[in-house]
């Protein structure tokens, strides 16, 4: 089940790059994910609510506060570097070197949550990184 929702994502992701790009165009990159930003704040919450978990929200230990803070703000970064690359390139180049983070991704788990890598995702990682960067190199 986790294939179908990540696949799903990277739709999503490709729906509000599209979207993003489209509406930038006359807005400052960082105003235009702000706006983004109060309505991801709304949706999510509003799942939250309808899903009936928000006493949850008493039980979350402080380490996991901390880990989801540092990621939020992680989150918060690298959404306005995109908007900003957005702003001055082609989305379909910015969103290709987006992509390598996944090879960031990777090193990440290996180095921090101690997960075991194959030799298939390592090859993966590798084509998958050469390709974003021929796809963000290539000329107009």
């Amino acid at each position: 089940m986790w294939i179908l929702f990540s696949l799903l994502a990277a739709v999503a992701t490709a729906i509000v790059v599209t979207l993003s790009k489209a509406g930038i165009k006359n807005v400052d990159s960082s105003l235009a994910f702000a706006i983004q930003s109060v309505l991801i704040l709304i949706v999510s919450w509003g799942v939250v609510i309808s899903q009936g978990t928000l006493s949850d929200v008493a039980r979350i230990e402080r380490r996991v506060w901390i880990y989801l803070i540092l990621a939020g703000i992680v989150t918060c970064v690298s959404s306005l570097l995109s908007f900003r690359a957005l702003k001055i390139g082609d989305a379909s180049r910015v969103a290709s070197l987006d992509k390598v983070s996944l090879v960031f991704s990777i090193i990440l788990a290996v180095v921090f949550l101690k997960e075991k890598v194959n030799w298939q995702v390592i090859a993966g990682a590798a084509l998958m990184a050469i390709g974003a960067v021929v796809i963000a190199m290539a000329r107009e």
